[in-house]
C-alpha cells in the first residue's frame, strides 16, 4: 500500500489537533483524477471546521480544499486532462475534499488547466477566496462598467482578489480596510479605502450598487443604509443576523446570503484574468504540510493582506 502524509483531525479543537501522519494515497473514481498536490492554503472555513462549527461534524477528517497540483492518476472515463498536466481547484466543497495531504482524488469537472503565470504556491491559494469573489460579484452582483462596488474586509484573502475582479469588469472600487494595507490595495486597483478603525463606512462611501460583505453580522444590516435602488448586498454564509430581504426591497434592492460551490467557469475566468495579467494572489505567509498546526495559529492572529499558503 502507497503511503502519503495528510492532516488528520480526529477529535475537534485548536490547532494542536491537527495530527500529521500517514494516510494511504487515495484511488480515483471513475470521472475524477489524483492530484499530486503542490499547493493549498488556508481558509477561515478550516478554522470553523476543526473547531466543530462547520457543516462537517463526521470524524475522522482531512481538512482543506484549495488544490493546486499536478495530475497522477485518472478514473475510467476521465478524457478532460492526462497525466502531468499541471492543474488548480475547489473539489466537493462544502463537502470534504482532504487537500491537506500530499494526494487528492477530484472530480475532473472542477478542475482546470494551471495558467503558467502563477506558480504552484499561488494557485494553492487562488480556489476558494478567487471564487467565493467571482461568484459573488461576477454571477450574483452582474459587477460591470460604471458600477460602484463596495467590498469589506478589502485586506483579507477573499477581499484583495475581489478588488482586482471589480477593478477588471471596469467598476469603481471602495474598500474598507486598516490604513497600513490601504497603499498595497491602491496597487492592486482599490479607487477609494476607508480606514474602518476611523471612519463610519457609511459616512464615506455615498451610495454603492454593489455590497459584498465580508464580516457580516451587524455590518451587512448598516450597508444596506447606502444602497442603491436596484443594488445587492451579498453576505458572507454565518454572517448576518437576520433576514435581511424584506429590508432590502424596502429600499428597491435586493440581499442575498451566499456559500462558494464548485465552477470550472468561474475558474476558467479566474485563470484568464491571471494570464492577462489582471489577478494576482498575494501570499503574505507560507508554511510546510507538517506545520499546518503553526499556519493555523497564524490565521488566527492579525496578518498582512492576502492569504496563507501550505505547501506539501
Amino acid at each position: 500500500m502507497t503511503l502519503m502524509k495528510a492532516i488528520r483531525l480526529y477529535e475537534f479543537g485548536g490547532p494542536d489537533a491537527l495530527r500529521y501522519e500517514d494516510l494511504p494515497v487515495p484511488e480515483p473514481a471513475p470521472g475524477e483524477v489524483l492530484v499530486r498536490v503542490h499547493g493549498t492554503s488556508v481558509n477561515p472555513v478550516d478554522g470553523k471546521t476543526r473547531e466543530g462549527v462547520s457543516r462537517l461534524r463526521e470524524l475522522p477528517l482531512t481538512l482543506g480544499w484549495d488544490v493546486a497540483g499536478v495530475v497522477a492518476g485518472l478514473g475510467a472515463g476521465v478524457d478532460r486532462f492526462s497525466v502531468g498536466d499541471e492543474v488548480l481547484g475547489l473539489p466537493r466543497f462544502p463537502r470534504a475534499a482532504g487537500a491537506y495531504a500530499e494526494y487528492v482524488t477530484a472530480p475532473a469537472q472542477e478542475l482546470v488547466r494551471k495558467p503558467p503565470e502563477i506558480d504552484m504556491v499561488h494557485a494553492g491559494c487562488l480556489p476558494l477566496s478567487g471564487l467565493t469573489a467571482w461568484q459573488a460579484l461576477v454571477t450574483t452582483g452582474s459587477v460591470g462598467a460604471g458600477r460602484r462596488v463596495l467590498i469589506h474586509a478589502a485586506a483579507g484573502g477573499v477581499g484583495h482578489l475581489a478588488v482586482q475582479i471589480a477593478k477588471a469588469r471596469g467598476a469603481y472600487v471602495l474598500g474598507t480596510a486598516a490604513a497600513d494595507s490601504h497603499e498595497a490595495l491602491t496597487g492592486l486597483g482599490a479607487d477609494e479605502l476607508i480606514d474602518y478603525r476611523t471612519t463610519r463606512f457609511e459616512d464615506a462611501a455615498g451610495e454603492v450598487d454593489v455590497v459584498l460583505d465580508l464580516i457580516g453580522g451587524e455590518n451587512s444590516v448598516r450597508s444596506l443604509s447606502i444602497l442603491r435602488a436596484g443594488g445587492v448586498l451579498v453576505s458572507v454564509p454565518a454572517g448576518t443576523t437576520r433576514d435581511l430581504s424584506a429590508a432590502a426591497a424596502d429600499r428597491g434592492a435586493r440581499w442575498t446570503d451566499f456559500l462558494v460551490h464548485p465552477d470550472a467557469a468561474g475558474l476558467d475566468g479566474l485563470a484568464g484574468l491571471v494570464r492577462s495579467g489582471e489577478l494576482r494572489v498575494v501570499v503574505c505567509d507560507r508554511f510546510a504540510l507538517a506545520d499546518t498546526a503553526e499556519a493555523h495559529r497564524a490565521s488566527e492572529r492579525p496578518h498582512a493582506l492576502g492569504k496563507i499558503a501550505i505547501t506539501p
